[in-house]
């Protein structure tokens, strides 16, 4: 049986009156809920349902993060020329809602900087679908949208900087560590050199420019991800840095630093498999590949979600929908 072919007389009946005394329509709970497909099928069958003298649709989809659902309502000609135009009881208009930010937070993802970097970009979204007017209307508080959206986020820029100070430290460190190995490497010829000509007594092993290449590689990203981490610790946390540069020098910096650990593990391993071939023999690579595998694959495995979920954040124009549970 599908669920979305709705007739009238069902819409009428599936209309659901709360403790409350107020009534929500399927429609209404489609789109508090996050149900795009179900809003998407009850406008196709009864294209009235949208104008729900109760509830507006438009402000109910905005108060609740609807992402998806409010992609569909600003294609609906009544929502351009009535629906968005409408205010709720405290003269809040759509873009009042989508600044407010109440206790639960409504984007499932890691990390306050990544948590306000999509609060930003879910409020530029409604900006954007809005007239240019609404930024500046007051509600019965006599507050504007940008106003809302600065005093309710204030803890959250809070918890994003101490957030990422503290990654931040931390990646430092294990940067700087890198840079002083990589430099030491990369003075350190294995073989020596012959005095004589003074060349690399291993010029003609393939070994030693896997060595001489993986620590140049290794010492320059590692200087590379220490500058972006440091960059990161000396900036003063405003609130529009979380929309784009503080999120895209971390992720800079976590590339970087992951190249870095990769070319030091290789430079490492061709410099000791000099000492090992004669007793491993053709058997050097395949043991200094899995053994330098090994602490590539438990980093990969253990930053890969943080890095997946800010490079996924960059790549969004706008986070996803908040979903819930419909409970009746």
């Amino acid at each position: 049986m599908n669920i979305f072919i709705l007739s009238p007389l069902l819409f009428k009946q599936l209309t659901i009156t709360r403790k409350e005394e107020k009534t929500e329509t399927p429609i209404l709970l489609a789109a508090k809920n996050g149900i795009k497909e179900m809003v998407v099928k009850i406008l196709k069958d009864i294209p009235m349902a949208i104008n729900d003298e109760s509830n507006n649709i438009v402000l109910l989809a905005a108060k609740n993060r609807q992402t998806h659902v409010l992609r569909v309502l600003f294609k609906q000609d009544l929502v351009k020329r009535k629906l968005i135009y409408q205010v709720d009881a405290n003269s809040n208009n759509a873009l009042h809602l989508a600044a407010e930010l109440g206790e639960q937070e409504p984007w499932v993802i890691p990390g306050a900087a990544l948590q306000m970097q999509w609060e930003i970009k879910w409020y530029e979204f409604v900006k954007n679908n809005m007239p240019e007017h609404f930024r500046y209307q007051l509600n019965k508080d006599k507050m504007t949208p940008d106003e809302i959206f600065n005093r309710t986020h204030v803890d959250l820029v809070k918890q994003g900087s101490e957030w990422l100070n503290k990654t931040s430290e931390s990646c430092s460190v294990v940067a700087a560590l890198i840079v002083t190995v990589a430099f030491a490497a990369s003075t350190t010829i294995p073989g020596n050199i012959d005095e004589k000509i003074g060349k690399p007594n291993l010029e003609d092993r393939s070994g030693l420019s896997i060595f001489a290449y993986s620590s140049l590689i290794a010492l320059f990203f590692s200087t590379t991800a220490l500058f972006s981490f440091l960059s990161i610790l000396t900036e003063r946390y405003k609130l529009k840095d979380f929309h784009f540069k503080l999120p895209t020098r971390l992720l800079f910096g976590l590339s970087t630093l992951f190249i870095s650990i990769v070319s030091m593990l290789v430079s490492f391993s061709a410099g000791h498999s000099f000492m090992l071939e004669n007793k491993l023999k053709d058997k050097t690579f395949n043991i200094y590949a899995g053994l330098t595998c090994l602490p590539i694959i438990c980093f990969f495995l253990h930053q890969l979600p943080l890095y997946l979920d800010y490079a996924m954040a960059n790549l969004h124009e706008v986070p996803p929908s908040s979903y819930k549970a419909i409970t009746l």
